[in-house]
């Protein structure tokens, strides 16, 4: 039996808040020294489990605020769970935080450069892939331009463009098809398509209900950091919907 490509037992994320306004670094130093300062705990996770077979498209959905964003990056190692444990099987592709990975000052020629090498490929792999990032993204006249004057729709293309190069074993977008024309939406939604066909993971975050079922074919329901459901998107989807209608 073939082992799942993430495994996620018992994960829970407990964030401290702290209590009180503090107006400058230098009062907080101050406040610290005399250990004036007190926290509250916020749990944006709590006691998380799911396994995702090879090939798995799977969707996680909830309100702002569930814990949908705060799951991904403990998957990706953003963040080291308070309790439990994430077990990643494979190669990431990671597009949680439009502009990561960027910096805003280089081109995007240079950002392709940069970008790839914080995802572990070489120039060379890079210099292969660049045709391919250039057109897919269609920012063909603003390779030389600094990614400072890109729009959100522009920097997301460019990395969609780049995340999805080659066959991550897993991708995971967080809301990144959100941003950008209904016509590059779809043609991304072609490319995750064929990347599932060739047998790479899919963990999506997204708001919309509808591009959900149309790309995954399971859906993990997460409310104030607990699972509330996790099926078929069929069937969590629509409960999820009739939650959530205006009365």
């Amino acid at each position: 039996m073939e082992e799942p490509i993430i495994e996620v037992n018992h994960v829970s994320m407990e964030f401290n808040l702290s209590a009180e306004k503090i107006d400058s670094m230098k009062e907080y130093f101050v406040k610290r020294l005399k250990n004036q300062i007190s926290y509250n705990s916020f749990w944006a996770l709590n006691d998380i489990n799911f396994t995702m077979k090879k090939g798995e498209a799977i969707a996680l959905i909830g309100l702002n605020g569930c814990g949908k964003s705060t799951l991904l990056k403990t998957i990706a190692g953003v963040y080291k769970p308070t309790k439990g444990q994430v077990t990643v099987r494979g190669s990431m592709a990671p597009l949680i935080e439009l502009g990561a990975g960027f910096d805003m000052d280089l081109t995007a020629e240079e950002n392709i450069y940069l970008n790839g090498a914080i995802l572990g490929y070489s120039r060379a792999e890079m210099e292969r892939y660049y045709d391919d990032i250039v057109e897919f993204s269609e920012l063909h006249d603003f390779m030389n331009v600094p990614i400072k004057n890109f729009s959100s729709g522009m920097l997301a293309r460019l990395a969609f463009a780049i995340a999805t190069i080659g066959k991550p074993d897993i991708l995971i977008c967080d809301e990144v098809l959100s941003v950008g024309d209904f016509r590059f939406q779809e043609k991304c939604e072609k490319r995750i398509q064929k990347m599932l066909e060739g047998d790479t993971s899919l963990l999506f975050v997204s708001h919309s209900i509808q591009q959900v079922q149309k790309i995954c074919d399971r859906a993990i329901w997460i409310e104030k950091g607990h699972v509330v459901e996790d099926g078929p998107t069929s069937v969590v989807c629509p409960k999820y919907n009739q939650a959530y209608q205006p009365e």
